[in-house]
């Protein structure tokens, strides 16, 4: 095949694979509307409720389903580590097991990737909302956000081969700074 029609055949690829698709067209749509929503919501917060701990706590549940949602999304690259390690040779039976649930984190990888990203927006723009202040937890969590915007893009770029690995690397660094922000 020469240059030209590997030219071609990557001009004709699509931008997400047709088996992604439905799952990524409904989790963008489920984000999109849940963020609306949600942020028409925050908008209209009586002031007096923005200081409150109830409000605190609206912020820390959109933190906490982000939580859950990235665990899955990263719970993907655990399982293709594990995978690859050369310990499987009497435990086929296991690697079986370990294969199924990759496939399965594989499929849910973009959509649950979405639909975390929306709720990280909705606690990033409540924790502006409540009040930020200098401290370590926040600093962190600014970072981990600011990281994570190259994420979605070199995604999109990884469907087409493009990234050289940059999907990986920054959503490595991500997760590094998503997890001292959630547990230090």
């Amino acid at each position: 095949m020469n240059r030209m029609e590997k030219e071609v055949r990557r001009s004709r690829r699509e931008w997400i694979p047709k088996k992604e698709q439905i799952g990524v067209i409904i989790a963008l749509v489920v984000a999109v509307l849940f963020l609306f929503w949600q942020l028409k919501g925050l908008v209209q917060t009586p002031t007096a409720t923005i200081h409150s701990k109830h409000f605190e706590h609206t912020f820390k549940d959109f933190g906490s389903y982000a939580r859950v949602a990235l665990f899955v999304v990263l719970a993907y690259y655990v399982l293709l580590f594990v995978i690859r390690q050369r310990i499987w040779g009497n435990l086929s039976n296991v690697k079986k097991w370990l294969s199924a649930l990759l496939r399965l984190a594989r499929r849910l990888h973009t959509p649950l990737a979405i639909i975390a990203i929306a709720f990280i927006v909705l606690h990033a723009v409540a924790v502006f909302m409540y009040g930020f202040k200098l401290d370590f937890n926040n600093i962190s969590g600014l970072l981990a956000l600011l990281v994570l915007l190259p994420v979605p893009v070199s995604g999109l770029l990884r469907y087409q081969r493009l990234d050289r690995k940059w999907h990986l690397r920054s959503g490595l660094a991500f997760a590094v700074l998503f997890l001292i922000h959630a547990f230090l």
